[in-house]
């Protein structure tokens, strides 16, 4: 039997999205636009089709309209396939009348609807990562050690370190102690030998830790009695791992290669613009391990006169005279003559604009859904359908670290402008 059968995997949807505002006001962190044409999500659904592990639930709770949207038009298989992705929201029920209360809360309330599936593992997600895993070769080393647990870790330096969840393990590769989130002298007990994890001896000296990546498999059988033993528990790096390493076979698989966590503002802003560069650290040219999204089928962008490097140009855009660096530029962007869009991420807009459209605008004095002539950007992120019009400069001038605009058209955070989806900025305006 394959090991990948039988296995079902849960795709966490994560909470409010709090760091990730104003990206997160109307949509779920799952949902945010990633690359100029994905989303996070694409990112594990991508990875798990690609290990052959095609029955995917996806737990959502906050703002998921978007992300119901998107995973509908977007995931379909074929009729003689038993794959799916399938949304399963947070509801409440008599026998449990809250929400969900927490990620290890999240899996015990959705239990009733993975009855009669006949799952032997649950490979148990987030969906706002970035990286990319064949998961086969997880479930191998959960198999071959028959283990009830399988973390997946990856090494972390002591400036990474303290925000996760950290764990040492035994000369098998057994956990056999976890601290979530260690500071001071708590840090400082968790390092460990890392050249026994492969690492060279100057790699190991810098990264001394061994961080969980959030990332499970759990014998679904042992997941049922370690949810059922304390229902007082509601997050697994918290409470349910430290109690399953007391008593259950909890193994380490170490993962080596990159992976970031989009939880920040600053996490978001840095990984998308490292895709643009000449060697990202994250190649979506991977033809054997696609990243795979809804298809929208538009035209190629058009580009008159522009000047543009290391950046990402995704499809239906119209640019004319624009000079871009190191910058993102999404689905049907347009960006008019004298546009300068430097280190920012322009997400695109979900619709295109008629000329009837953009002829109404001038007559009401709107600018239309694009960037306007002789506009600057720089260090910002501009989310869908924004309109911005012309002489308009993003630069953080002030130097400001963090800022909301009182009228809600911009926010500042880490140095880092975000115009929020459907915002306005009128012409002339400067930040």
């Amino acid at each position: 039997m394959p090991l990948n059968d039988n296995v079902v995997a849960v795709i966490l949807g994560g909470g409010a999205g709090s760091r990730l505002f104003p990206l997160t006001r109307e949509r779920s962190k799952p949902a945010v636009p990633l690359g100029g044409k994905y989303r996070l999500i694409d990112v594990p659904v991508s990875n798990c089709i690609n290990s052959n592990i095609t029955q995917i639930f996806v737990l959502t709770q906050y703002n998921s309209a978007s992300l119901n949207r998107h995973i509908s038009q977007t995931y379909r298989f074929s009729s003689f396939s038993s794959g799916f992705v399938e949304i399963l929201a947070a509801e409440q029920r008599k026998d449990s009348p809250d929400w969900f209360q927490g990620t290890a809360d999240a899996v015990r309330q959705i239990l009733p609807h993975l009855r009669g599936w006949q799952i032997k593992n649950l490979l148990i997600l987030s969906g706002d990562h970035l990286y990319r895993m064949d998961y086969r070769k997880f479930l191998q080393r959960h198999v071959e050690t028959n283990a009830d647990v399988t973390i997946s870790v990856l090494p972390a330096n002591q400036a990474d370190a303290e925000g996760f969840g950290l764990l040492k393990t035994d000369g098998d590769g057994k956990i056999v102690e976890f601290s979530e989130k260690p500071k001071g002298d708590a840090l400082e007990a968790m390092r460990v030998d890392t050249t026994r994890f492969g690492l060279t001896a100057e790699e190991a000296s810098k990264k001394p830790f061994l961080a969980s990546m959030g990332i499970y498999i759990f014998d679904y059988e042992k997941l049922k009695e370690l949810l059922a033993a304390d229902e007082s528990a509601v997050d697994f790096g918290g409470q349910i791992i430290p109690d399953a390493i007391k008593n259950c076979n909890v193994q380490a698989h170490l993962f080596d290669d990159y992976w970031e966590d989009i939880g920040t503002i600053r996490a978001f802003y840095e990984a998308n613009l490292d895709l643009a560069a000449p060697l990202p650290q994250f190649n979506f040219f991977d033809a054997e391990s696609p990243i795979y999204t809804r298809s929208r089928y538009l035209p190629p962008s058009k580009l008159h006169n522009c000047d543009v490097d290391n950046s990402m140009v995704s499809e239906g855009c119209i640019m004319n005279g624009v000079y871009a660096r190191n910058s993102i530029i999404g689905l049907r962007s347009r960006l008019d003559p004298g546009t300068r869009i430097e280190s920012s991420i322009v997400m695109g807009s979900d619709y295109f604009e008629s000329i009837e459209d953009m002829k109404a605008n001038i007559e009401r004095g709107v600018p239309h859904i694009g960037i306007g002539t002789n506009s600057i950007v720089r260090r910002a992120i501009i989310d869908k359908n924004v309109r911005i019009g012309r002489d308009v400069k993003l630069l953080n001038q002030s130097g400001q670290e963090n800022f909301d605009d009182p009228e809600g058209c911009y926010f500042i955070r880490d140095g880092i402008i975000i115009v929020p989806k459907n915002g306005r900025i009128v012409d002339g305006t400067e930040v």
